[in-house]
């Protein structure tokens, strides 16, 4: 077991309340695992084998529908925990989780944590604020997915990623798009021609600027009101 494990647990939120000690015996509990980039880490439908904490790397959980289409649901990095349902309800896996990149996990095997948590009651309801907070996700999912068009869905990931990484100059607010279009495709639940069709239109229009993979937002105004009447 490598040093850094009990660092990890630290980080990770269902674990912040513990003391060294708790730590320390988490970890004797502990199996690490290294993914690369593009490997699945398990299928949706698969037997549930424990709760998994990522220590580098990101997961993306995911969604195939039978047509092959990829719903992106969740991206876990550093800290963050997923596949905590399954863990105690003894159903199967409800959705697939692969590593976007090279990543390295922590995996508590369901028995385990479950007797973990009969001993630590605090995260156990951890566990349920986590399981809460997801659920509100995959609401705000469902009524992007129900309410809004694939063209308001890429402007608002447009405008969050330049608010999160975007350099103001006098040519706009310019950002590097870091996913490939099949993944922004997936992440936002329409195909990659589809968004690559938006992007030239919101360009033509004089909104946008793209060079492969950097982005120019031309007229943040207009581009925001587009966001709230595109249909």
């Amino acid at each position: 077991m490598s040093d850094n494990t009990e660092p990890v647990l630290k980080q990770t939120p269902l674990f912040e309340a513990l003391t060294s000690e708790e730590i320390r015996g988490l970890a004797l509990h502990v199996t690490r695992k290294k993914f690369q980039r593009g490997e699945l880490l398990f299928a949706e439908g698969d037997s549930c084998t424990g709760l998994y904490l990522v220590a580098s790397g990101k997961i993306r959980i995911f969604k195939l529908s039978a047509s092959g289409r990829e719903q992106i649901l969740a991206v876990e990095g550093p800290g963050s925990s997923f596949a905590e349902l399954p863990v105690f309800d003894g159903g199967n896996y409800p959705a697939s989780a692969s590593a976007l990149e090279d990543t390295e996990v922590l995996l508590v095997s369901r028995k385990d944590f479950q007797g973990f948590c009969r001993h630590h009651p605090e995260v156990g309801l951890k566990v349920i604020a986590v399981v809460g907070a997801r659920l509100r996700r995959l609401v705000g999912i469902i009524e992007e997915l129900s309410f809004t068009t694939v063209r308001q869905r890429l402007i608002a990931v447009i405008l969050r990623l330049a608010q999160q990484s975007g350099v103001t100059s006098k040519a706009g607010i310019t950002f590097e798009l870091k996913m490939t279009q099949q993944d922004l495709a997936s992440e936002l639940g329409t195909v990659r021609e589809l968004v690559s069709r938006n992007l030239g239109r919101l360009q033509a229009e004089g909104l946008l600027e793209v060079h492969g993979r950097q982005i120019v937002i031309k007229d943040l105004a207009s581009l925001r009101q587009e966001q709230n009447s595109a249909g």
